[in-house]
C-alpha cells in the first residue's frame, strides 16, 4: 500500500463570514506530484498557507510525514520546502547569497550548505547568473531562484504555488523540467498549485479540481478527461427554450443539456451547454436537429476534452474567469 506523505483533513479557513476554504480534504503520496488546479482566489494558497505552518485553519487540520502541521509545526518545517507565489527574496542581494540565507535558515553551515547551494543553483539553470544581484534578474531568473531556495533543505515534500506565473518561456520549460526531475530522480513528493490546465496534465499525478474554496473534483488527469466523454459542444441560440433542450438532451450521442447560468453571454445568446458521448456524432445530430427544427444557430463551439473543459462542466466558467 502506498504510504501518504501529506493528509488534509476537512481543512476550513475563515476570515469573518467569508469562507476561503471549506472543508477540503486530500492526501498525497510518496513520490506524488498532486495538483490542485483552480483559478485565482480559488483558495489553492491559503490551503498551502495552513499546511505549511504560515497560519493555522480555522477547523480541520492536517499532517506531513506522520507529523501534526499544528502540534509538530517546528519538525514539519524541517522536512517541507516552500515556493510561495510572491517571491521572497533579497532584491540586493546576489542568487547565490539569497540562496545561502535560506540554508542557514533551516541550520545547514560550512562545507554542507555551501555544497547544497551550489547543487540547488545548478538544478534550476542559474550557476551562470548566480553571483550576480536578485534585482538585475528577469522574472524568470527570480522564480528560479525562489525553487532553488526552497529546495536547498532537500525537503521531502515541496510546496509550489503557482510557480510559473510571469515568466518567460525559457524559465517555465526550465521549472518544468526541474520539477520533473526532482520526482524521478529524488522521489520528491510535490503539491503544484495552478490555474493552467497544461501545466497539471503535464507534471501530476493526481489532481484537485478546486473551486471558491471547495474541492470539487479528485482523480487523476486521465480519469477526469475521460468522464466528459465526447467533450463539450457549446451553442448560441436566440433565446432559452427548453423544448429544444429537452429534444437535445435526448439526441443518442448527447449526454447532457443544460442552459448555462445566466442563460445569455455578453451578445445576449442564450448558451446551450452539450455534453458529448461521442463528440463528432453529437455534433452531427444536433446540427441535423437544429435544421429539421428550424432553429438558427448564432455560434458553435466544440471543446475538445481536457482539464480545461471538465473545469467547464463542473463549474460552468472557463478556469481564467
Amino acid at each position: 500500500m502506498p504510504t501518504s506523505i501529506l493528509e488534509a483533513r476537512n481543512l476550513v479557513k475563515k476570515y469573518g463570514d467569508f469562507i476561503a476554504v471549506n472543508d477540503v480534504s486530500f492526501t498525497i503520496e510518496e513520490g506524488e506530484v498532486f495538483g490542485l488546479l483552480g483559478p485565482n482566489g480559488a483558495g489553492k494558497s491559503t490551503t498551502i498557507a495552513m499546511l505549511s505552518g504560515l497560519f493555522p485553519p480555522t477547523s480541520g487540520g492536517g499532517a506531513i510525514g506522520g507529523l501534526d502541521v499544528v502540534r509538530d509545526l517546528a519538525k514539519v518545517k524541517q522536512i517541507i520546502g516552500v515556493v510561495p507565489q510572491e517571491l521572497a527574496l533579497y532584491p540586493t542581494l546576489s542568487g547565490r547569497e539569497n540562496v545561502r540565507f535560506f540554508g542557514e535558515l533551516y541550520g545547514l553551515r560550512g562545507k554542507t550548505l555551501s555544497e547544497r547551494v551550489d547543487e540547488v543553483i545548478g538544478y534550476v539553470g542559474m550557476s551562470e547568473r548566480a553571483n550576480d544581484r536578485v534585482q538585475t534578474y528577469s522574472g524568470g531568473m527570480k522564480r528560479r531562484i525562489n525553487l532553488a531556495a526552497g529546495l536547498v533543505n532537500h525537503p521531502r515534500l515541496l510546496f509550489l504555488d503557482e510557480p510559473t506565473v510571469g515568466v518567460d518561456p525559457q524559465s517555465r520549460n526550465h521549472i518544468f523540467e526541474s520539477v520533473e526531475r526532482l520526482n524521478r530522480e529524488r522521489g520528491m513528493s510535490i503539491l503544484y498549485t495552478t490555474h493552467y490546465m497544461e501545466e497539471a496534465e503535464r507534471l501530476c499525478h493526481r489532481v484537485g479540481i478546486i473551486d471558491r474554496g471547495k474541492l470539487i473534483a479528485l482523480d487523476t488527469p486521465r480519469r477526469l478527461i475521460e468522464s466528459l466523454g465526447g467533450g463539450i459542444i457549446q451553442l448560441g441560440l436566440a433565446a432559452a427554450n427548453e423544448q429544444v433542450r429537452a429534444a437535445v438532451e435526448s439526441l443518442p450521442a448527447v449526454r447532457s443539456a443544460a442552459f448555462v447560468v445566466g442563460e445569455e453571454d455578453a451578445e445576449g445568446k442564450a448558451i446551450l451547454k452539450i455534453e458529448a458521448s461521442h463528440g463528432n456524432e453529437a455534433l452531427l445530430q444536433v446540427l441535423h436537429y437544429c435544421n429539421e427544427a428550424n432553429i438558427d444557430i448564432l455560434s458553435l463551439d466544440l471543446l475538445e476534452p481536457n482539464l480545461e473543459t471538465v473545469f467547464l462542466n463542473l463549474t460552468g466558467k472557463s478556469l481564467r474567469d
